[in-house]
């Protein structure tokens, strides 16, 4: 019979050592598990973040747009001004040539009027 009751040692001792082999197991799992869900929940918090950011970008974004609508009309009102400014300059050219062309004129009656002066007609 001792060796039944060594038997049953050896089993009760085995037995012990796979309860705490699952216990190990099962504390390993149970930490895996819980790390995995503390990321997840550090990514929804970052996720929430995130999104809390995009809605600040929306409202810039919106803030922009309405921006660059206003500065569309108020350049729109400058259009007649800058066609304004367009026909002056083309006009100030036109003149510039009319002046030049009066300048030459002149020059040239002037080289005449000395030249009647250097040399009196009989």
């Amino acid at each position: 019979m001792a060796a039944g009751k060594e038997e049953v040692e050896v089993q009760e001792e085995l037995a012990d050592s796979f309860n705490d082999f699952f216990t190990s197991i099962s504390t390993m799992v149970k930490g895996e598990l819980q790390g995995t869900n503390n990321l997840l929940e550090l990514l929804d918090k970052m996720n929430g973040r995130v999104a809390e950011e995009y809605k600040g970008f929306v409202d810039v974004a919106s803030g922009l747009r309405i921006f660059v609508e206003q500065l569309k009309s108020k350049s729109s009102s400058f259009d007649e001004y800058v066609q304004q400014i367009d026909l002056i300059e083309q006009q100030v050219t036109e003149f510039e040539a009319v002046i030049s062309m009066l300048d030459k004129y002149v020059s040239l009656l002037e080289s005449k009027l000395q030249s009647v002066y250097q040399h009196p007609p009989l």
